[in-house]
């Protein structure tokens, strides 16, 4: 037998994976754990490792290397369903296997940002290796001609999975090693291989030889095949030398032996004329097909003892037989027996598949818990926003009373309530005023860090699209790569979206300047110590009778008052720590419906964990309303009993405990807002290391476009191209129709009570909402009508950010970069001499 062929490889660039992947999980996940997100960068160094291995590892044909690549594709199989793959900014590159360069350097190639463009890549080169070590196994051991069976029947397994997996995986034009009519020859020159050895092992298992003559007849239609799906002028430049000779051969030599065996079955079966004839027919097919191989020693054996075997059968037939010698082209072919199959691919590939990001879970089901868990946390801060603003209502009620403080006896009315002394306490033990003017200096820096990154983010955009721009007009239709506008339309939307969270939060940040301008005195009295406040507070006009009854009916009242406050941060206390895993129920409606319903999955739990708490809530409003009407009404009875009138000192004692609560409100603010701020930075940090992968990615491509300009301008000014021999084929270099570009930006929802993102509005809207994935709609923030511009803002820690700005929908990244056609050796209508 003549020898197997091998398919040759694709030679791959490397490439720095470690950063993009690292960018990418750091924002799909970033809410995990210190501890976790310490695990992934391990994970993404170790899946670094493993490609610098396997990629290499394809030039060495040795069975041996096949676990290792099988567990790189495992790998990146396992990977695709842990991040959203579109949104990764490696530019593999790849060159065609077929491909051997000109004088003029070079080779054809293509770059992808795509992780899917990288698997198929990897897939061919697995069924590559698998036919280069199929090839080399040794045909006289059982062993090695069972391997071969097996790798040659793998390998145009893939081949055929490969066929549907292009194109879906690179939008653009393939090289020629993906083209469909290469991987169709592919496909079926590894099944006439897989066939071919069937026959080997036929012969040296002493088959019956009507079998083996049906094995021969199968495995030259297998080559009949291949050598008309050969010389398709699509393909037919591309194959080695010596490729389309050896085919022709291999088919014209398994006729001949199908002839051979099928003589054999006459002889036994004293058939003499059939066989004799037979025999004439394989001797000439014998003759053919060593010329058409070009080799004059192809099949010699079976050549020779055909041509025995016609001599002994012709002297017998003339002595003794006297048969006549039927034409052959009557007789009755011997059938057909098929045993070469492609082979379904296994998954995993590898036989001990360890997966180096288990701790990962698939994004789909991340994403369903963060969805989960930002509407669970749109509800408890509505909730917690009732309990904020009826206590607010409740202490400016009280404050309009100088409730407590008109009914707290003091030492000879010169004292200071005690309510006011417990009020002071407070306000010193938190830092008292220079904490308010601590937190407000440190906000401007915080804007300003923040204004930074955006800036120079919005600057390496800019830079990227005049860079493009200007390109494009030095070679006008020569640059034939998207426009940098097509792009990032959804980074400048999501950068627009930042810019407006921003302009929000300095509202904020202006409002509660406001209202520490307007309750400034008020706290700085507060914060001073007990003996220089009682000397602020004027002298009271009277006493007030402790034993008098409306006094008595206003303190049990004040005492229902804390009542009902200590209850509500009971409640909100509850509120913020309410959990609830919805893990183990997403997973079981992705194993049953193979989709997760988490709008509906998540209301009813969330419905089951908070409705006890909500109906508290409810039960504290109404309570407050009928508390409130009792104060007003005591009130006014401890007015009429007592006498008493409004005095200076009842009206500071007002301002102090309604500046009282407005410290408190404002502490919180001011940190939740520093927080904010520091929260917002490590998102659009994340999002400025997005464009820098995509600046970067798509400066390579840039420089990728421009060597092959260059290149071609040389070849044009070295002289005319000589024409090109009649048999090879014009590829089309037309780039693939541009894709649309990405929708508007989502519509606005009705405005809240906060100028920060509740849940995820003034966010960014996560990469694949849709209506399986109903993130909620981006809401530029309204100024507050409320106490509170920040509390219920959710922050990392009790709430998790969905994600940050995204690029372009996969429609977009699917031919960025590569999709210019020039990538593929600079000529869009034929291909360089030497081809």
């Amino acid at each position: 037998m003549s020898k197997l062929l091998g398919v040759p490889l694709k030679k791959p660039a490397e490439v720095d994976v470690e950063k993009p992947l690292n960018n990418l999980i750091q924002s799909t996940y970033s809410g995990a754990s210190p501890e976790a997100k310490e695990s992934y960068k391990s994970a993404v160094q170790q899946f670094a490792r493993q490609r610098n291995a396997a990629i290499w590892k394809f030039f060495e044909k040795y069975e041996s290397s096949l676990e290792i690549v099988y567990a790189y594709y495992d790998q990146i199989s396992a990977l695709e369903t842990k991040i959203p793959v579109n949104e990764l900014q490696i530019p593999f590159k790849w060159k065609d296997a077929f491909d051997k360069g000109s004088i003029f350097g070079g080779r054809i190639s293509l770059t992808h940002t795509s992780l899917s463009y990288e698997k198929v890549c990897v897939l061919f080169n697995i069924a590559a290796l698998q036919s280069n070590v199929a090839a080399v196994q040794p045909m006289d051991s059982d062993e090695g001609l069972k391997l071969s069976i097996k790798l040659f029947q793998q390998s145009a397994g893939i081949f055929q999975h490969l066929k549907a997996a292009v194109p879906a995986a690179v939008p653009s034009e393939p090289t020629p090693d993906l083209n469909q009519d290469t991987l169709a020859v592919l496909q079926a020159l590894m099944i006439s291989q897989a066939q071919e050895v069937f026959v080997m092992k036929a012969i040296k298992d002493n088959l019956k030889e009507n079998i083996i003559a049906k094995l021969c007849c199968q495995c030259e239609e297998f080559y009949s095949d291949v050598l008309r799906a050969m010389q398709k002028e699509s393909v037919r430049s591309l194959w080695e030398k010596e490729w389309l000779p050896t085919i022709a051969g291999k088919q014209a030599g398994f006729h001949a032996l199908t002839q051979l065996y099928q003589s054999l079955a006459c002889r036994a079966a004293k058939k003499i004329g059939e066989e004799i004839s037979r025999l004439r027919n394989a001797v000439d097919l014998f003759k053919s097909a060593q010329t058409r191989s070009n080799s004059p020693n192809y099949l010699e054996e079976y050549f020779n003892r055909a041509k025995r075997n016609l001599a002994e059968s012709v002297k017998d037939n003339d002595l003794i037989y006297n048969e006549m010698i039927p034409d052959v082209t009557t007789l009755q072919p011997p059938g057909k027996a098929q045993l070469a199959k492609p082979l379904a691919m296994s998954s995993p590939m590898a036989k001990d598949f360890d997966d180096v990001f288990k701790g990962l879970v698939p994004v789909e089901l991340h994403r369903a818990l963060q969805a989960s868990d930002m509407r669970k946390n749109e509800i408890v801060n509505a909730e917690i926003m009732k309990l904020r603003e009826a206590t607010q209502t409740l202490n400016v009620v009280l404050a309009s009373l100088n409730l407590p403080a008109a009914v707290e006896t003091t030492d000879g009315g010169s004292g200071v309530p005690p309510s006011l002394v417990d009020k002071s306490n407070e306000v010193r033990q938190k830092g008292g005023v220079e904490a308010i003017n601590t937190h407000l200096k440190e906000l401007p820096e915080l804007l300003s860090r923040n204004r930074e990154i955006l800036d120079e983010t919005e600057r390496m955009l800019d830079e990227e699209r005049d860079s493009d721009n200007q390109l494009r007009s030095q070679f006008k239709e020569k640059w034939t790569r998207i426009s940098s506008d097509k792009l990032t339309e959804m980074f400048r939307t999501n950068s627009k979206k930042y810019r407006e969270v921003i302009n929000n939060a300095v509202a904020a940040d202006k409002i509660v300047r406001e209202k520490f301008e307007k309750n400034q005195k008020g706290i700085e009295l507060l914060s001073l110590p007990l003996d220089q406040l009682q000397q602020a507070m004027p002298a009271s006009g009277g006493s007030v009778d402790p034993n008098c009854e409306s006094v008595q009916k206003l303190k049990q009242l004040m005492e229902s008052v804390e009542t009902i406050k200590a209850e509500r941060d009971v409640i909100e206390s509850e509120l913020k720590s309410a959990t609830f895993d919805m893990k183990n129920d997403f997973l079981e409606a992705l194993r049953k419906d193979g989709a997760i319903d988490e709008p509906a999955l998540s209301l009813k739990r969330i419905g089951e964990t908070l409705q006890p708490l909500q109906q508290q809530i409810k039960e504290s409003v109404e309570r407050q309303q009928s508390l409130v009407s009792d104060i007003q009404i005591a009130h006014s009875e401890f007015v009429s009993e007592t006498g008493t009138s409004s005095t200076s000192r009842d009206t500071l004692c007002q301002e102090l405990a309604t500046a009282y609560d407005s410290f408190i409100e404002l502490l919180g603010n001011l940190k939740e807002g520093t927080k904010f701020y520091n929260d917002l930075t490590e998102l659009l940090v994340v999002f400025q290391n997005k464009i820098s992968d995509f600046c970067f990615a798509r400066k390579t491509e840039k420089e990728e476009l421009l060597k092959d300009l260059t290149t071609e301008s040389s070849r044009q000014a070295a002289g005319p191209t000589p024409s090109l021999p009649s048999h090879y084929a014009s590829t089309s270099g037309s780039g693939s129709d541009l894709p649309s570009t990405p929708s508007s930006a989502p519509s606005s929802a009705p405005a809240g009570n906060v100028p920060y993102p509740q849940a995820v509005q003034g966010m960014p809207m996560p990469y694949g909402a849709g209506p399986n994935m109903p993130y909620p709609a981006y809401v530029p923030p309204p100024m507050p009508q409320g106490f509170n511009p920040y509390a219920t803002l959710p922050y990392p820690g009790n709430y998790q950010y969905p994600g940050f700005p995204q690029g372009p929908p996969p429609g977009h990244y699917g031919t960025y970069p590569g999709s210019f056609a020039n990538q593929q050796g600079g000529y869009p209508n034929q291909k360089p001499p030497g081809w």
